[in-house]
């Protein structure tokens, strides 16, 4: 079979080496985008004089064919033309004749790969975007069901003060905040075109590289044609971003997986998340926040690998980029899934207020209460500290809680102790009493529900 670029060549590869080098089983992801660019570089050659105006039309409507028979799957490609690019300049010349071939006119692959894969990121990271602020908005309706509702609060996974769950939700309402931030300050970098820097130094035809970024919707052209073939800066930052992304999402998987364990009992989750077991029968297995939990790996194995791939390669191109790819494709994929499971399962999860409420008052979280009412009391801290340390000990001894210790007891631990100290230890009254900026007092919970639901409503 004859190559596209083997006129320099005396010998054609075997088929299997075909196949090694070939990036069509992927890179047909990028059909859509190839086809775009490929639009937009055909009327800037029209434009510039450099293409006819009828040769131009009839790239131009053999382009909109492939992409309405791309839009219905109908597009065959093969290993022998290597990438979506060559794939889809030979259909091209099938459907209108060798013309076609006057389209790679003024373009290289490299250049074209590189548009393609801006294209692509653009678009996927608005969906990514839409699939944040889906969740944040679940997230939001969550918390305000849940201003009122107490659990414990935990450090090193030991309690360790009562707190609002509306206001733990809101904890990860704006890491996703910062992820949504940090998306969109991607884009500057992804919406920059590549198109028009040849292979790696540009062409010796007069093409208007700002008419078909214009065309394609980008905001601006690389400046150095070796930079614009060789870069991957846009990918990598997509990558790492979405690498915290999962990160956030992984965490709140591990709550709710705890959450909803037997030991716990805090939540439960929407049967269409979990799945059973093929043995017991009493099984109700978190399988859907395992998952995300799991693929939070593969998405930084991804980062990692183009990093890996990246951090020897002299400018411009070298087929090593190829390997860029699939990695991109799979992370995008993983996030948008991960997202849009993760809203569902927030939205329909079920909470144990009664469980979380018995929690906290089985446990010593409310001790720095006590520490706080001795402080405000005259007692330096650091003291009031050891006085209430050794009740707790007291308390384990006599396997009881503090709200169950006699008032004789605290009057020997300290004179400052009033009978009032008891309304101090109700974990209620505990949050209730966090009144500080960003705390779990259910008044600022509120204002911070506020704050949430403007940037929400702002955004859209």
């Amino acid at each position: 079979m004859k190559k596209l670029w083997g006129g320099r060549f005396q010998k054609s590869p075997e088929q299997w080496v075909d196949e090694f080098g070939a990036s069509i089983d992927f890179d047909q992801k990028l059909v859509q985008e190839d086809i775009q660019g490929s639009l937009a570089h055909v009327k800037m050659l029209a434009k510039c004089g450099i293409l006819e105006e009828k040769d131009a039309d009839k790239i131009i409507e053999g382009l909109q064919i492939l992409q309405q028979k791309a839009e219905k799957n109908e597009l065959s490609f093969s290993a022998a033309y290597e990438d979506i690019h060559l794939n889809l300049e030979k259909l091209l010349i099938d459907e209108i004749g060798p013309i076609g071939g006057k389209l790679h006119t003024g373009r290289s692959r490299n250049d074209q790969v590189a548009t393609d894969m801006h294209l692509y990121l653009r678009n996927h990271v608005e969906v990514i975007l839409s699939g944040i602020e889906e969740l944040q908005d679940a997230l939001l309706q969550k918390a305000e069901e849940n201003v009122e509702t107490v659990l414990p609060g935990y450090t090193h996974l030991q309690r360790a003060q009562p707190i609002s769950l509306a206001h733990h939700l809101l904890a990860y309402f704006w890491m996703l905040q910062r992820d949504k931030e940090r998306m969109k300050e991607s884009l500057k970098r992804i919406n920059v075109s590549p198109l028009g820097s040849g292979a790696l130094a540009g062409t010796t035809f007069p093409i208007d590289r700002h008419y078909s970024a214009e065309l394609l919707g980008f905001e601006g052209i690389y400046e150095n044609s070796l930079d614009g073939v060789s870069d991957r800066d846009f990918i990598l930052e997509f990558l790492s971003h979405s690498s915290i992304l999962m990160m956030h999402l992984s965490r709140f998987c591990e709550e709710l997986i705890l959450w909803c364990s037997e030991e716990f009992k805090f939540i439960e989750l929407d049967d269409t998340y979990a799945t059973g077991s093929s043995m017991m029968p009493q099984k109700k297995n978190p399988d859907m926040a395992e998952l995300i939990r799991g693929k939070t790996g593969r998405t930084y194995g991804n980062l990692f690998s183009l990093l890996t791939i990246m951090k020897g390669l002299p400018l411009a191109y070298n087929k090593d980029l190829q390997e860029d790819k699939e990695g991109m494709f799979d992370t995008v994929e993983t996030v948008e899934g991960s997202l849009k499971i993760f809203s569902g399962m927030t939205a329909t999860l079920k909470v144990n207020k009664a469980k979380m409420g018995q929690s906290v008052k089985e446990d010593f979280s409310n001790a720095t209460e006590l520490a706080d009412y001795l402080a405000k009391k005259g007692m330096p801290f650091r003291e009031a500290h050891e006085v209430v340390g050794k009740l707790v000990y007291q308390c384990i001894e006599k396997s009881i809680y503090l709200s169950s210790l006699d008032f004789e007891e605290y009057q020997k631990a300290s004179p400052l102790f009033e009978k009032d100290l008891y309304e101090a230890l109700d974990p209620y009254q505990a949050v209730s009493r966090r009144i500080s900026d960003g705390g779990t007092g259910f008044g600022k919970v509120k204002e911070a529900l506020q704050k949430a639901s403007a940037l929400i409503q702002t955004a859209k």
